[in-house]
């Protein structure tokens, strides 16, 4: 089921004229491990961590376990996986650094934004 960030990250990259993306990218066949959102010909990975602020699948124990296995690996084969959470969705933040990723020029913000 797609989330409803996943829906406005989505109309964001269109919106933006973000080269075309893949949803539910699988990226491990034996584990069938996907990304939620990915460029395949950039080896970039877009995660959305939803889930935060109320216990969600992320931020639980075997959950978060589970999550960085998969990021290890994705990582072990030459992927850049950016994640990223509702509010950096909200703000603009992750589109901006799927522009950066892929080598767009950021119109709106020419600056890497760092927490």
């Amino acid at each position: 089921m797609i989330s409803y960030l996943e829906i406005t990250m989505r109309a964001q990259l269109d919106q933006a004229a973000v080269p075309l993306y893949v949803t539910e990218y699988k990226f491990s066949e034996p584990r069938k491990w996907r990304f939620d959102i990915a460029w395949p010909e950039h080896m970039l990975a877009l995660e959305i961590e939803g889930g935060l602020h109320n216990r969600g699948r992320h931020t639980r124990p075997v959950g978060y376990e589970k999550d960085c296995e998969k990021y290890n690996n994705a990582i072990l084969l030459g992927w850049r996986v950016l994640r990223v959470t509702s509010r950096q969705v909200m703000e603009g933040d992750a589109l901006s650094w799927v522009r950066t990723a892929i080598g767009m020029t950021d119109t709106t913000n020419n600056t890497i934004k760092t927490l």
